[in-house]
């Protein structure tokens, strides 16, 4: 009604500034749109469909894996869990007579309790050195219990929980009651609740979380790393992801057909006659298109299934650089009564993987510029809050990165949601190849839960299955995925990413290649000439941030394969994007890895427990490599030289510079010193030799023979203070929103120090907290999550000049101050604003 009144509001307003006839055609859209709001605020009013999120409240316990005992006696009682619903002889976690988690910490999901545990040499390899795993039993474990009030007023509808993510194995209960078990620690659980509540009151959710076995070869973390939701719906509803939205577009594209198609369940216990009405809205909220369905008989506890084709002339596009969406607004109504009213948020776009062009988006080539990436940030490891996820992004889309590949498991929706709205392309990856309903199932709640999304372009079976490349039953299985695939998203073509093998890849869609090292694509592709072909992984030969000479004291650092001519190829990064960008068959390709992450340290060891071949460190900070892509994948004048000139006991040394550059030629300069003037070859880079000392160097970019770019690197004088600079000054006070502060150690003219390392104390004033902090220090053993959930103080070494710093918070209308101190550094502050 508000919008109704504000309407109308600003037509009187216009009455004043207008002439008669456009205040008549004014007068006439805000009657329409006056009207849209008026049935829509009707069909809600009626509608009971709720989501609640439920990521406060939690308390967290460690248990054991080897030791019932001290896994608080889970599964000792004579009538266990699983030997009888509910037995009144439970006093475990999961029964609500459990006093003992009073004791327990408050966490606030999404939660990584692996964040809080130290390193050992011993520890797992894949998983970052991190003391959890089949060696640790007593930090493998985790409890979580939470309860939530429940009305009176809720009686008669249906309530489900949904845990976006659980790693690992987790079993959960609901008042006693055991409600069931996820063993992969990437699938989106969803239990109903309605005949187990005690409505009026209080309510028990229990989980328990079990990471002793690896589900990956790379650092998982433990625990509820993902949201968790509370749904209400009317019996008669849309089923959980009931919804599958899809277009047939075909050039010019003046006209979508979109199909809707709708599970509704009746959890009722009669039978009952329903209705589905579907409804088109644009980014601005108006109704595009609108149909209307015939009545149906659904059985109770049935899940019938309607199918909606809808016409809309000239549909606005989704695509990179415009990323349009729209909402299609299902209702549901039982004896003409509105019971559900479901929003599904989609785009209309034409994808296509072909054997001649490569990737077309809404029929033109579009060359994939992709990144592969682990859900992993330093200082909250795995949990990653969604407003982090949508600054990675941002950080990935400012060097030129349009794609992203979830490796090597379903990503978590808020990211898919992100991707969404700023345009980014995804391929969507299954945890691992089969057939079975352990496979299965949880290939099919992939894709049903993600389907909608117009950023997802493909499916990915598996990745590097080495036991099937090479033989017939990879084919068979390859082959069979993929027609499952197909049964549950026929719009989509689907992928294996393939490590060099020769069978396997035959049952392919599209044929997904990783390494061109390993890989003879052009020879494959000449004798396979329909074959369809992106590069689903390619190295990016990248190494520490600000290393540039190995040290023997520190073996957990590396300097950078670009400039080590590892595989007899300089500058490696050059290599994958060279070779898909000049075959125009090629779709693209995905670097490994877009951010560093933790584990997989290859090819150190302990004590680096981070994987280094990120084009952003840990922290998303850039290394030089990001600058290459820039350059090339870009129109934004890029001018980057390496390395920097704090080359202190290298004085004399022969040092080779380079420059990443999109101009035509770059000029070189070293104290003074002309050192001629290239050309820059098409995804190359240029690079001089000279002598070092410390002063200045100059290089000057020309663009069409004019002086268009100049970058200097100095010398820097000592470390003289800490500056933060903040994301954004202010941030939404719903302990969801955080800002990202970046810690610059610099010297008195304000330049960064990039060899200063100096220890940086925290200091939080005001109503919010520190989420985590980080450096991106591959080899850095201090912890850089903080156990307590309101932490304050907080302390972390720069690495190479930089610190991160996550802050959140939860008070609204408050000022938060955060100040960061070093022993005789000029201290550093930033003030966040919440609102």
């Amino acid at each position: 009604m508000r919008k109704i009144i504000l309407y109308f509001a600003r037509f009187a307003l216009s009455l004043q500034k207008n002439n008669y006839k456009q205040q008549t055609m004014k007068l006439k859209t805000m009657i329409v749109a006056a009207i849209g709001c008026l049935l829509t605020a009707n069909l809600n009013a009626q509608s009971v469909r709720e989501t609640i999120r439920l990521d406060k409240g939690w308390r967290f316990a460690l248990g054991n894996a080897a030791d019932p005992q001290k896994d608080f006696g889970c599964g000792t009682e004579y009538f266990n869990y699983l030997t009888k619903a509910n037995s009144i002889h439970n006093e475990g976690p999961y029964a609500q007579k459990f006093v003992e988690d009073n004791r327990w910490h408050e966490v606030q999901l999404p939660h990584d309790w692996v964040t809080t545990l130290p390193y050992a040499a011993e520890a797992s390899h894949s998983h970052g050195y991190k003391t959890v795993g089949y060696k640790y039993p007593e930090t493998s474990v985790g409890w979580y219990r939470k309860t939530i009030h429940i009305p009176n007023e809720d009686l008669g509808k249906r309530l489900m929980l949904r845990f976006d993510g659980i790693f690992r194995n987790a079993r959960v209960w609901f008042n006693g009651f055991y409600m069931g078990i996820e063993p992969s620690g990437y699938a989106t659980q969803t239990y109903d609740i309605t005949p187990y509540i005690k409505y009026g009151d209080d309510n028990l959710i229990c989980v328990r979380a079990d990471a002793t076995l690896e589900e990956g070869w790379f650092y998982e973390g433990a625990g509820i790393y993902r949201d968790v939701w509370l749904e209400k719906a009317a019996q008669v509803s849309v089923a959980p992801f009931g919804t599958f939205v899809y277009a047939e577009l075909q050039q010019p594209y003046n006209e979508a057909v979109v199909h809707v198609k709708t599970e509704v369940t009746n959890s009722s216990l009669k039978t009952q006659l329903y209705e589905v009405e579907q409804r088109i809205l644009d980014a601005e909220g108006r109704e595009v298109a609108h149909v209307s369905g015939f009545t149906y008989p659904i059985l109770a506890k049935e899940t019938r299934t309607t199918d909606h084709r809808i016409k809309i002339s000239n549909p606005h596009l989704w695509s990179t650089t415009e990323p349009y969406l729209y909402k299609v607004e299902t209702t549901v109504k039982v004896d003409g009564k509105v019971t559900d009213v479901y929003e599904t948020t989609t785009g209309l776009r034409d994808i296509q993987f072909t054997a001649d062009r490569g990737f077309l988006l809404n029929g033109q080539p579009l060359k994939l510029k992709g990144v592969n990436l682990h859900q992993d940030h330093a200082g909250v490891g795995a949990a990653i809050p969604d407003a982090l996820q949508a600054w990675r992004i941002k950080q990935l889309k400012a060097f030129g990165c349009n794609a992203y590949r979830a490796s090597h498991n379903p990503m978590t929706p808020a990211l898919l949601d992100i991707c969404d709205r700023e345009g980014i392309l995804v391929i969507d990856e299954n945890r691992l190849m089969g057939i079975n309903d352990e496979h299965l199932r949880l290939l099919e709640r992939m894709i049903k839960r993600d389907r909608n999304h117009p950023s997802i372009i493909l499916w990915s079976d598996g990745n590097e299955e080495w036991g099937l490349e090479n033989n017939i039953q990879g084919t068979r299985l390859a082959e069979a995925m993929r027609e499952y695939t197909r049964l549950y998203d026929p719009t989509r073509p689907s992928t294996v990413a393939n490590a060099g093998g020769t069978e396997l890849i035959k049952g392919l869609d599209v044929k997904g290649f990783n390494y061109i090292i390993q890989n003879d694509v052009d020879n494959r592709k000449k004798a396979n000439p329909d074959w369809k072909i992106v590069g689903t992984e390619e190295t990016t030969g990248c190494g520490t941030r600000g290393i540039y000479f190995n040290n023997p004291d520190c073996k957990g650092r590396m300097v950078s394969m670009n400039r080590t001519m590892e595989q007899n190829y300089e500058n490696i990064i050059e290599r994958g994007w060279k070779f898909y960008d000049e075959r125009p068959w090629a779709a693209g390709l995905f670097y490994w890895t877009g951010f560093d992450y933790r584990g997989e340290p290859n090819p150190l060891s302990y004590p680096a427990h981070d994987s280094e071949f990120g084009i952003l460190d840990y922290c998303g900070f850039w290394k030089d490599e990001a600058y290459y892509l820039k350059a090339w994948w870009t129109d934004e004048p890029t001018l980057h030289l390496l390395p920097h000139w704090n080359l202190q006991g290298h004085e004399g040394e022969e040092i080779e510079l380079w420059a990443y550059s999109n101009c035509d030629e770059v000029e070189l300069i070293v104290n003074g010193k002309k050192l001629g003037r290239q050309a820059m070859p098409k995804n190359g880079h240029l690079k001089w030799k000279a002598t070092y000392q410390p002063g200045k160097v100059v290089a000057i970019g020309y663009k069409n023979g004019k002086r268009t770019l100049t970058q200097t690197i100095e010398t820097t004088k000592p470390a003289y203070k800490t500056v933060l600079k903040t994301d954004r000054q202010t941030i939404t006070a719903d302990g969801q929103d955080l800002a990202v502060v970046t810690i610059e150690v610099q010297d008195k003219k304000g330049r960064v120090v990039p060899d200063a390392c100096p220890m940086l104390s925290l200091r939080l004033e005001g109503d919010a907290r520190i989420l985590g902090v980080g450096n991106g220090d591959p080899m850095y053993a201090g912890i850089d999550h903080p156990k307590e959930l309101n932490c304050k103080t907080f302390s972390v070494p720069a690495f190479n000049g930089r610190a991160q710093v996550l802050v959140q918070s939860t008070t609204q209308k408050t000022t938060a101050t955060l100040t960061c101190e070093s022993g005789g550094l000029k201290n550093g502050v930033v003030i966040i604003v919440t609102k």
